[in-house]
């Protein structure tokens, strides 16, 4: 029987998880910029065009927008900490939700650098990073506030100690989804996505001409595609061999392979596309889905 949260304590794990759904949009939406090219389609911040709200046509749609939803996100934020903060027992939990507003303050400040510094690669990879490890940040906290967390503390202990190797498989899945989520954001702001325009192979080749920096960065994130797919799969057959009956294991265990696939098939799309706007962006939000699917599993699997 699960834990019974308090009508306060149900609002709020919603409430925390709205704001992991809203993290997710938000990179949905700078996928879309960067995807349209519209990031310097406003040069100054963080007003725009020395305005709060300029006109919304071309690429200002899309980097204002961006904005917009920025901020929003941002708001949710404060509020989800300062939620945390009155009604939230735990001390670890309240401390998280601080770090989240300052990784989304210092989000919203490198996004404001990629502008003022004309879209640098460090600068704009930095930003990528950021918003993949916040949407990790804001998911944790949705899985902290549910009513299952305290009950699978209650099975873990021994039995979690018997099954390390299932523990480490799955961290390092998701040490490897992150890993790839940044080369794909170097190939990105580098513009190295069509510098190699077949696939699977690479210009009717295994291995291509490594004559260009940019080769090697398309590259080293196809080598990473194929080493995620192979840790994924390897940690999701072992669960659902030794865990399959274990619903809360089983269902993102499925949806982490369920999600694999598809990104694979959005990758290639991308290619055969000549990067067209949609399957790029969903390419983007998509690692994202990856990233949160490998994280969720990553914790219920040490806490189960």
């Amino acid at each position: 029987m699960g834990i019974q949260l308090t009508r306060r304590q149900r609002w709020l794990h919603r409430y925390a998880t709205f704001v992991a759904a809203a993290t997710l949009f938000l990179i949905f939406a700078g996928g879309l910029v960067t995807s349209t090219g519209s990031g310097l389609a406003v040069p100054d911040w963080p007003l725009s065009f020395g305005q709060l709200f300029p006109r919304m046509e071309g690429g200002v749609f899309y980097e204002h927008g961006h904005r917009m939803i920025a901020t929003v996100v941002g708001l949710l934020t404060v509020a989800l900490a300062v939620w945390l903060w009155r009604a939230e027992s735990r001390r670890w939990v309240r401390n998280l939700g601080v770090v989240a507003v300052a990784a989304v303050v210092l989000q919203g400040v490198l996004g404001g650098l990629t502008v003022l510094l004309r879209l640098p690669d460090a600068t704009s990879i930095a930003h990528a990073g950021l918003a993949q490890a916040f949407l990790c940040l804001v998911t944790m906290l949705a899985l902290a506030t549910s009513p299952r967390w305290e009950e699978d503390a209650r099975h873990s202990g021994t039995a979690a100690q018997r099954h390390g190797k299932t523990k480490t498989l799955t961290l390092v899945t998701l040490l490897a989804v992150y890993a790839q989520i940044l080369l794909g954001a170097l190939v990105r702001h580098t513009g190295s996505g069509l510098i190699i325009p077949t696939f699977p192979l690479a210009n009717g080749r295994l291995w291509p001409a490594m004559d260009s920096p940019f080769v090697a960065y398309q590259m080293a994130h196809r080598v990473g595609a194929l080493v995620v797919t192979v840790v994924a799969v390897w940690a999701a057959v072992r669960l659902l061999r030794r865990h399959g009956a274990v619903s809360r294991l089983r269902r993102p265990t499925l949806a982490l392979l369920a999600v694999l696939g598809w990104q694979v098939l959005l990758g290639a799309l991308t290619i055969w596309a000549q990067r067209a706007v949609i399957p790029t962006t969903l390419h983007v939000v998509s690692g994202a889905a990856l990233l949160m699917t490998a994280f969720v599993l990553t914790v219920r699997v040490h806490r189960a």
